[in-house]
């Protein structure tokens, strides 16, 4: 059991485990602003071109980020099982990251 613990810790220090990345936590953010920043008006595009893609993701990500509800409290609102939001969720964040990058990158060139 120690040696599998002991890898375990190792893994999660290696780059491919995600190496030096700290956890942010998206539950405590407030949002109160005057005006929207860019970057809202950037996550609202993507959001759009999700929906497009798959509206029960989207949904999903509404219901977490803007309605602050927990991932059981939003898969029961959509009427899915907890497994299927975890899906649903883990699919929608790499979506949304892979967007905001590609939108990163084409703001520098």
């Amino acid at each position: 059991m120690r040696r599998i613990l002991i890898n375990r810790a190792r893994d999660r220090r290696r780059l491919k485990r995600g190496g030096g990345w700290r956890r942010l936590r998206l539950d405590h953010i407030d949002l109160c602003l005057a005006e929207p920043p860019d970057e809202l008006l950037v996550l609202n595009e993507a959001l759009d071109k999700l929906a497009r893609e798959d509206p029960a993701c989207a949904e999903l990500v509404k219901l977490r980020f803007f309605a602050g509800l927990t991932l059981d409290e939003a898969a029961k609102t959509l009427g899915v099982a907890r497994r299927t939001a975890d899906r649903y969720w883990a699919f929608a964040r790499a979506w949304l990251y892979a967007a905001l990058r590609k939108g990163e990158e084409s703001a520098e060139t």
